[in-house]
């Protein structure tokens, strides 16, 4: 840019339009400030990732002001999840209507298809005044020489094949975990050994439903080799994917479609389900799909002018649907920040430090809660089942854990090496297989699941995000995530604090 095209163009550049960046550039337009979202596609446009959590729907969407539009578009309401996992090889499952915090009416997610879903959320950024440019591809990102100064704007490709540039004051980066800008926020990202999987899927014209009101549930059953899910999308399309270790890997790219058969006839539950039922011929679910679903997080997720959201800062196993929430609630906290800056209510440092410090924790404790998970299967016959005990966690992997939610964001002092981390993982493996065992015998009035506290914990944040959609604010008085820390105003859109919302410091 020449020195005279230099002033800022907008207050915020936002790249990637799926749920991250549409979340984030929304929440920024609704509080005035003027937003450029550049989307390298053209929506609708396919996408995996179909099942939503109600802090989602809920939360997210009803502050966003989109929350009817979904309602309205019919997909699947989902009021659960029904898994064959554990000890135990009946199927089990939990019901979001039996949270004590909030019963029907938002005791629900959707199963949707993400092309929909996307698109929605995208035309409602539009609507409040979000310039959203599809067929725009980033190409760099404007800074000073050396990496360290200040981010102040874009390059990109128009649909034309044009490169352009504009400047802003905060850039943000929900491209995804194909993002090609994200080493423009320092540090790296880190995978996890436990979590290195792949997966392949495909869809069927169709299939067997859980009987009401539980037809709508997402189904997972574990299997010798890994894990299957299966989603009910439509009366006429069912999603079914395969998790499996990496070692399996060169079987699966050699033949997708083969692979994925075997296992679907490896999982008897599943294969019932889909007996006599045809593949999906319907574009673009005919195609069987093969994805490294590796989870990772990114060591740095902010620098001045830029913050990394969704899949471009981090990525966790897909077995409790949080992929979409962990995007959505990762934009609303980038949101708070960018507008408390934009506002000048607080320090720039100060309000990043509070994103980054919740995004962690947040996926902290999807990512500890999910080592439990796999703990509750007890397959000592199987390799894939082996690897992922607890007990297994390598010292290196729980030294990065240590490092991701410890002494980096959560201020957390139990989180001191591997070895308390190692013998928490344990205890929360513990805990919630007990709350498991006692499932078959609940009445409709309790919920076991949610006398665990690892169970409580990792769903915290989406309970008050209900909350807040639902009631305008949480039903008791949120409390800082760390002494010293802020909390979201009334509206959920920026940072406050606490003493000013007369909220007190949690107990740490």
């Amino acid at each position: 840019m020449s020195s005279a095209e230099s002033t800022q163009d907008f207050d915020v550049i936002v790249v990637g339009g799926g749920p991250a960046g549409a979340t984030v550039s929304t929440a920024v337009a609704l509080r005035g400030h003027r937003v450029l979202l550049l989307e390298k596609e053209t929506f609708p446009r396919y996408q995996i990732g179909e099942s939503l959590l109600p802090s989602t729907v809920h939360g997210v969407c009803r502050i966003l002001g989109v929350e009817d539009e979904m309602a309205r578009a019919g997909f699947k309401p989902k009021r659960g999840g029904t898994f064959r996992w554990g000890r135990n090889r009946d199927p089990w499952q939990f019901s979001f209507a039996l949270s004590p915090r909030l019963a029907d009416p938002t005791s629900f997610a959707y199963q949707v298809e993400r092309s929909r879903f996307d698109a929605i959320l995208l035309g409602n950024a539009r609507r409040v005044g979000v310039d959203v440019r599809e067929g725009c591809r980033v190409t760099g990102v404007l800074a000073g020489e050396g990496g360290q100064e200040r981010v102040r704007g874009v390059r990109w490709t128009g649909p034309d094949g044009e490169v352009r540039e504009a400047g802003a004051r905060y850039v943000v980066d929900a491209s995804g975990n194909g993002s090609r800008i994200h080493p423009h926020v320092g540090g790296k990202r880190i995978h996890s050994g436990f979590f290195r999987n792949i997966a392949v899927f495909g869809y069927f014209a169709g299939g067997a439903r859980l009987p009401a009101p539980n037809d709508g549930n997402i189904f997972c059953a574990a299997f010798d080799e890994g894990w299957l899910w299966y989603i009910p999308l439509r009366d006429d399309l069912t999603s079914v994917g395969a998790v499996v270790a990496r070692e399996n890997a060169e079987a699966i790219q050699r033949d997708p479609a083969t692979a994925w058969r075997r296992m679907i006839d490896a999982c008897p539950e599943v294969r019932g389900f889909l007996d006599g039922v045809p593949q999906a011929t319907q574009r673009p679910y005919d195609q069987v799909r093969v994805r490294k679903d590796w989870s990772y997080w990114k060591s740095q997720l902010w620098r001045p002018g830029m913050a990394l959201v969704g899949d471009a800062a981090c990525f966790v196993d897909p077995v409790l649907s949080s992929g979409v929430h962990l995007a959505t609630y990762g934009g609303l906290l980038a949101a708070r920040s960018i507008n408390g800056c934009l506002a000048g209510d607080l320090d720039e440092t100060r309000l990043f430090a509070e994103f980054e410090a919740r995004y962690r924790h947040e996926y902290g404790l999807f990512h500890e809660f999910l080592v439990s998970f796999y703990d509750l299967h007890q397959d000592e016959r199987s390799y894939f089942w082996k690897a992922r005990k607890v007990t297994n966690v390598g010292t290196t992997e729980l030294e990065a854990f240590v490092e991701l939610v410890g002494g980096l964001a959560s201020g957390d002092a139990s989180l001191t090496g591997a070895g308390p981390v190692g013998e928490r993982l344990t205890a929360a493996a513990d805990d919630f297989e007990r709350a498991v065992r006692r499932l078959p015998d609940a009445d409709d009035l309790r919920n076991p699941l949610y006398e665990s506290e690892t169970f409580r914990q990792v769903f915290q944040e989406g309970t008050v995000l209900q909350e807040r959609g639902l009631f305008g604010g949480p039903l008791e008085p949120e409390a800082p995530l760390r002494p010293g820390g802020l909390v979201a105003s009334e509206d959920g859109l920026t940072w406050v604090e606490a003493e000013a919302q007369g909220y007190a410091e949690r107990a740490t």
